[in-house]
């Protein structure tokens, strides 16, 4: 059991106040770091792979031709020919509209009718959609099918400008992991001082109570539980505080609808990891103390 049954009269053995030392307090701050640092990983690991996942499948053609009709042309015609391919799933012509509001927006000019947007020489884009397979075989033909319909056009996977974007978000998200590991550990260790303070503290208890007979597992039961109920109430207090920050960032977030911000979400699996943290913290605490107290116990005799 991870909190043992203790007779209330073996209780009275032991001081019985909630939150009177430091133990709950540093372990409810270990806990909201953990879990912050739990969802954080879980949030940039899910754009990383959402991230991959769209740009690995994908390129984009430019066609710079400076004749606009014959830049037109080869796009059309490149459009039609990629749709025909086995290893293509899409082929779509980017409309001349979204290119002008793109550069609308970076050049601080939000109508799209702007004349000065639409007498730049703007080239042709077609994206294209891989089916799933090998990728560097999937672009050879394409290079050489654009060699064919537009000669002079570039091919331009995505994965060449996104891919370091998705690995330093996957580094960080490995980085979230290890300070998990590591605020898991000092949490332990913070668990085995407080289980030696305590038989220090009461030490001349467990030479009374060794010598009306009581073993060390039954002694064991009985720090085992005060070590593990307050623990548990440090991490519902660092839980508590966790998930408040958690809403409130994921209230502000809800407004992100595009672009690298809105690929990050925790996912139903993300919210039943963090819901199992703090139990599992638990588990582990009072597993800690059994096993330290066990030790220890066996050297004092």
């Amino acid at each position: 059991m991870i909190i043992p049954r203790v007779p209330v009269q073996h209780r009275r053995l032991l001081p019985d106040r909630r939150l009177s030392g430091p133990t709950p307090w540093v372990v409810a701050i270990l806990m909201m770091l953990t879990l912050l640092a739990a969802a954080a990983g879980v949030g940039l690991a899910r754009a990383a792979n959402a991230i991959g996942d769209a740009i690995a499948g994908r390129a984009t053609v430019q066609i710079v031709t400076a004749n606009p009709v014959t830049r037109a042309e080869q796009a059309a015609d490149l459009t039609r020919r990629a749709a025909a391919e086995p290893y293509v799933r899409a082929s779509r012509r980017v409309a001349q509209e979204e290119l002008v509001a793109t550069l609308g927006q970076w050049l601080g000019t939000a109508d799209g009718d702007d004349p000065v947007l639409r007498s730049l020489p703007l080239p042709a884009l077609v994206d294209i959609d891989f089916v799933g397979g090998e990728r560097a075989g999937q672009l050879a033909r394409l290079r050489a099918l654009v060699a064919e319909a537009a000669p002079g056009a570039r091919v331009i996977p995505h994965a060449e400008w996104l891919g370091p974007v998705a690995r330093l978000i996957r580094s960080l998200a490995w980085v979230a992991a290890g300070l998990v590991v590591l605020m898991t550990a000092a949490s332990a260790a913070i668990v085995i001082m407080t289980a030696r303070a305590a038989l220090g503290t009461h030490y001349a208890t467990i030479e009374m109570l060794h010598l009306i007979g009581a073993t060390d597992r039954q002694i064991t039961r009985l720090f085992q539980r005060r070590i593990a109920i307050d623990t548990a109430y440090g991490i519902a207090l660092g839980t508590a505080v966790a998930a408040a920050i958690m809403l409130l960032v994921g209230w502000q977030w809800s407004d992100m609808t595009s672009g690298l911000a809105a690929t990050a979400s925790l996912g139903t699996a993300g919210w039943l990891l963090l819901a199992a943290l703090p139990l599992l913290a638990i588990a582990l605490a009072a597993l800690t103390a059994r096993l330290t107290l066990l030790a220890a116990l066996k050297k004092i005799l």
